[in-house]
């Protein structure tokens, strides 16, 4: 039995496929239908039960595939630790992040990494909070900057940045600072936004808890009236007078456009949490530790 017939199983039990799996694995289908029969033919029972139309696991199948997986993980732990004896010459390094965190910290987070450490191949996955945490949990991404909470019980977690969170107004609106009597203080208490229409992020992604957990706790279900998977839309649509937002402070910086909506602290001086999760009981690298090190110091640049 080789590494390699496990991945070829592995990714064959994922598609459900035989030539989306060779197409990913880089290699001719009927080359990966030979090395399958010979790998089952080896242990002696099938792996898939076929047909025409789909691929499906037998019970050997699924047995065999969760401990494929283990010892292919086992296998890429021993190779990172391996590398780290190299002194951070050579690695690769796979990235769970934010869509939020993603687009206005990492664009300053890698070219630091990668001047410190041009040997460290660096893979970036986006996505929402559900998905990270999934894949991090399953060993798919070595580590993941989330906000907390970190819901999934097989993750650890260190705090990295505290983050205040602001009110995104529309320019004319009654709160701006140009119109309504919140000038003077240039700013507004949570509770008075319980008539208000809100924007807000789709479900899945943490920031959106956040918003909502914020009205709850001053009284109100906040009356959602726009959803978007992106932040720079929730503010487009802010600016364009649909409604207000919650936002936290480094969009608000990073914001540098005309048309923009008005900023605003709220007396309660609410504030997020990041943080990097990796799976609990997983060796940590040396290159996550020092990738984590320059999140911790663009951070603490950009939010002083």
């Amino acid at each position: 039995m080789e590494l390699r017939q496990l991945q070829y199983a592995l990714q064959i039990a994922a598609e459900k496929n035989f030539s989306r799996a060779a197409e990913k694995l880089h290699i001719a289908q009927p080359s990966l239908s030979q090395q399958l029969a010979k790998l089952e033919k080896e242990l002696g029972v099938l792996l898939f039960s076929r047909n025409t139309n789909s691929v499906e696991l037998t019970h050997a199948g699924a047995a065999f595939m969760e401990k494929a997986h283990m010892i292919l993980d086992m296998v890429g732990q021993l190779t990172k630790e391996m590398e780290d004896i190299s002194e951070l010459k050579k690695g690769k390094l796979i990235v769970g992040s934010l869509p939020i965190t993603g687009s206005h910290i990492l664009p300053r987070v890698l070219p630091l990494f990668h001047s410190r450490y041009p040997g460290i191949e660096i893979h970036l996955i986006e996505d929402t909070t559900q998905v990270l945490e999934h894949l991090t949990a399953a060993g798919q991404t070595d580590i993941c900057l989330l906000t907390l909470p970190v819901l999934e019980e097989n993750l650890a977690y260190d705090q990295l940045a505290e983050e205040e969170i602001l009110l995104a107004v529309p320019p004319r609106h009654r709160l701006s600072p140009r119109d309504g009597q919140a000038a003077c203080a240039g700013e507004v208490s949570i509770r008075e936004l319980h008539d208000e229409p809100f924007i807000v992020l789709k479900r899945g992604q943490g920031f959106r808890q956040i918003a909502l957990e914020l009205c709850r706790q001053n009284g109100f279900e906040p009356r959602i009236v726009f959803e978007s998977s992106n932040i720079e839309t929730v503010q487009s649509l802010v600016a364009a007078g649909m409604g207000i937002a919650f936002v936290p402070r480094m969009i608000a910086m990073g914001h540098g456009t005309a048309f923009m909506p008005v900023y605003l602290r709220l007396t309660e001086r609410p504030s997020r949490m990041l943080a990097v999760a990796y799976r609990k009981g997983r060796y940590i690298s040396k290159a996550s530790v020092a990738f984590m090190d320059v999140v911790r110091e663009v951070m603490s640049d950009s939010l002083a």
